[in-house]
């Protein structure tokens, strides 16, 4: 029986294509699952305990790139960095030192609390008049942390390679992103700036690709193609950044006798560890430079 040659290449291209869908593409939808920690999450929450803990205030961290998403296809509208930036900031404080470092007050929804206190406040007085037990009074921050994410800078560097023989070849493809954070600590009774630092973290993108392009006959064509790209989420780079610059911000305020270590000894082993490592690149996964 003889087999149409192009039917060949059809059954061929299908086989093919089907089995890099089942490598490349789940079976199924991922569950739900907590955040991952990043490489500085470990080296954040190790930090020795304050001598006290110190109470801060965030009421915002915002974009300030107006960077939308880069496409070269056609123009985005999405915006690159996340508008949440204030709501990890609060979840990295949480993790320093094991949550030992800060005493976080809530302010970006301070509206939400204060209307629930009166709530309260109103139905106590509904049910006990004038003796009414008044509620305690609100926590109130010592130092405010101000800044949010300055740059976003896309296809710092680009390029890749390929080869092909005989009508089979595959070639590769690597984009270079950098998000830059500055975040720094001011007093609220005088308004002083007490630290401040800058942190720069690289976002990688790479894709694949492997084709085949073959004569099969005098005018018959087979041609298959497939490949995967990997994208290193712009949020998860966010928060990396973000950690250093906590990490970076506790350090320097150490260092100038905004706050201390309750040991002295660790507080000096860590500000030599770390002024090193800003000195031979390492080993923190993301720079991090005092201002």
């Amino acid at each position: 029986m003889k087999i149409n040659l192009v039917s060949s290449a059809l059954l061929a291209s299908a086989l093919f294509l089907s089995a890099c869908a089942e490598v490349v593409g789940p079976e199924q939808p991922a569950p739900a699952e907590v955040i991952k920690p990043t490489k500085a999450t470990s080296q954040l929450e190790k930090l020795p305990a304050p001598s006290a803990p110190i109470y801060v205030a965030v009421y915002e961290f915002p974009d300030l790139t107006g960077q939308n998403k880069p496409n070269s296809d056609f123009a985005e509208y999405s915006r690159a960095v996340t508008q949440g930036g204030d709501a990890i900031l609060v979840d990295v404080l949480e993790e320093a030192g094991n949550r030992k470092w800060f005493k976080l007050v809530e302010r970006r929804g301070v509206n939400n609390v204060l209307r629930e206190r009166q709530l309260i406040m109103a139905t106590r007085q509904q049910f006990s008049g004038e003796n009414a037990e008044p509620l305690p009074a609100m926590s109130f921050a010592g130092v405010l942390l101000e800044g949010g994410v300055i740059a976003y800078d896309s296809n710092i560097t680009t390029g890749g390679v390929g080869a092909r023989y005989l009508g089979i070849g595959a070639n590769t493809e690597f984009r270079i992103d950098q998000v830059t954070v500055n975040l720094r600590a001011v007093s609220v009774q005088s308004g002083e700036i007490l630290s401040s630092v800058t942190t720069t973290k690289t976002i990688y993108s790479t894709a694949l690709q492997g084709s085949v392009f073959k004569f099969v006959g005098t005018n018959e064509l087979l041609e298959l193609e497939a490949g995967v790209t990997e994208n290193e989420p712009a949020q998860f780079a966010l928060r990396e950044a973000i950690e250093v610059a906590v990490y970076a911000l506790i350090l320097e305020g150490a260092e100038n006798n905004v706050w201390r270590f309750r040991s002295a000894t660790a507080q000096n082993r860590l500000i030599a560890q770390f002024e090193a490592a800003q000195k031979k690149a390492g080993p923190l996964p993301v720079s991090a430079t005092p201002s």
